[in-house]
């Protein structure tokens, strides 16, 4: 379980780096390629949180 704790709190650093790149870009096509990929790591990043929860609620249950 801690492995996928820890590389979902790298799937949102990257997101959020991602983000940052995107803000200070000025080259329109680098500004719309880093926000296609600070959205695909936030949707993979919730993947992973929800995953993650199921497995919590499963441990739970037995």
């Amino acid at each position: 379980m801690q492995d996928m704790l820890t590389h979902l709190e790298k799937l949102r650093r990257d997101a959020a780096e991602c983000a940052l790149i995107r803000d200070l870009a000025t080259d329109m096509r680098k500004r719309e390629l880093f926000s296609k990929l600070a959205e695909h790591l936030t949707a993979l990043a919730a993947e992973v949180e929800e995953t993650i929860n199921a497995a919590r609620k499963e441990d739970q249950v037995i």
